[in-house]
């Protein structure tokens, strides 16, 4: 059985105005000790005003933030448990990597060899062992991003807060210090806290995330009930490529959902298959890119089939992307096909047939 761990952070019903403008909107919610979690929306949407109340950069209108069982009213930022690495780095050019890292003992009075210990020790966790004594201003993004981690945690920190610490690497390193960084929350066990805009980023980093829009959390989960089943349709939306067809309820009860699906015909869901509220804006499914099928000539049927119209062909490698409009639909639909040896590529125009599952659609309503 898994043990739940205990609370680091709890947010109760927090509010945040600047003047008339609402930008926290009742947050309530809580993250565990030892788990990375990630804020993760739109630009504009709160994310970066929630973290910045956990260092303490600001203050609150209303609702409570604790840390570790403590309420955090009137503690000042460098009073708690918490430590953030910026967008920026903020690394001081003109310091080297060493006293960068340790800049923030300067006034914990300890020994030369005692000091010299701890950034050895920071350095090594990031994978700068040696380059203490070279100039800050000498790294590459992904060094200096490293420094700004080793000076965040050589303060012993419970918890690590990140403001889109990645934004400015290039996509190989942005993937590299992604794997980097999952390695390092495990070997520190504390905390971390992310804040990104970005989608993928947050599904390979996250043990959970938050998802925000104007001000407020949409769907908190884990990484594949967010992809998987959403509750929204904008949560859908948000979270990587998701198809929407128009569809018609036929019938409820506690054995399933009955529906009409446009280009699908009448299909039968489970209840799971409908996590969000009623809306009353009316019914559409939604169903990932790579739940799809294009069946080639030879393949036997499967047990759920449609035909369509390849309109698009965007080749990408090892993926090739289709936009296939089914019969009697009105926009076209993204299937992925991944691009195994003796697959053909197939021509804008052509008719496929298109397999699919009952089990990969989801309800919104």
């Amino acid at each position: 059985m898994t043990v739940e761990k205990p609370t680091m952070i709890e947010f109760r019903d927090v509010h945040k105005y600047y003047g008339d403008y609402h930008a926290l909107r009742g947050i309530t919610a809580k993250i565990r000790a030892g788990e990375f979690f990630s804020l993760l929306g739109p630009s504009g949407c709160g994310k970066t005003t929630l973290l910045r109340t956990i260092a303490g950069f600001e203050g609150i209108s209303s609702g409570a933030v604790m840390i570790d069982g403590k309420h955090m009213e009137g503690v000042p930022a460098n009073k708690r448990p918490t430590n953030m690495v910026f967008q920026s780095y903020a690394i001081f050019p003109h310091l080297t990597v060493a006293q960068n890292v340790g800049f923030g003992l300067r006034r914990a009075n300890l020994a030369k060899d005692e000091l010299a210990r701890r950034v050895g020790e920071a350095l090594e966790m990031v994978g700068l062992k040696g380059y203490g004594a070279r100039a800050a201003h000498a790294l590459s993004g992904g060094q200096r991003q490293r420094v700004a981690l080793a000076r965040a945690l050589i303060l012993k920190p419970k918890v690590l807060l990140l403001d889109e610490p990645l934004s400015a690497l290039d996509k190989k390193m942005r993937e590299q210090m992604q794997v980097e960084l999952i390695k390092l929350q495990r070997q520190v066990g504390i905390t971390f806290i992310l804040v990104t805009h970005d989608q993928e980023e947050a599904l390979v980093m996250s043990d959970r995330i938050a998802v925000m829009f104007e001000g407020e959390i949409a769907q908190l989960a884990d990484p594949e009930t967010l992809y998987r089943r959403p509750n929204s349709k904008k949560v859908a939306d948000f979270i990587g490529t998701m198809n929407f067809l128009p569809a018609e309820i036929l019938s409820e009860g506690p054995g399933g959902i009955e529906i009409e699906a446009q280009g699908l015909g009448r299909v039968t869901l489970a209840p799971d298959q409908a996590p969000g509220a009623a809306s009353g804006q009316g019914a559409t499914v939604g169903f990932r890119p790579e739940t799809l099928t294009i069946l080639f000539e030879g393949q036997p049927t499967a047990e759920r089939e449609s035909m369509g119209t390849i309109e698009e062909v965007v080749y990408y490698g090892d993926m090739t992307y289709y936009d296939v409009r089914l019969d009697g639909t009105a926009s076209p639909t993204r299937i992925s096909m991944r691009n195994v040896f003796g697959r053909p590529v197939l021509d804008i125009g052509a008719r496929a047939r298109i397999a699919w599952s009952a089990g990969a659609l989801v309800l919104f309503r």
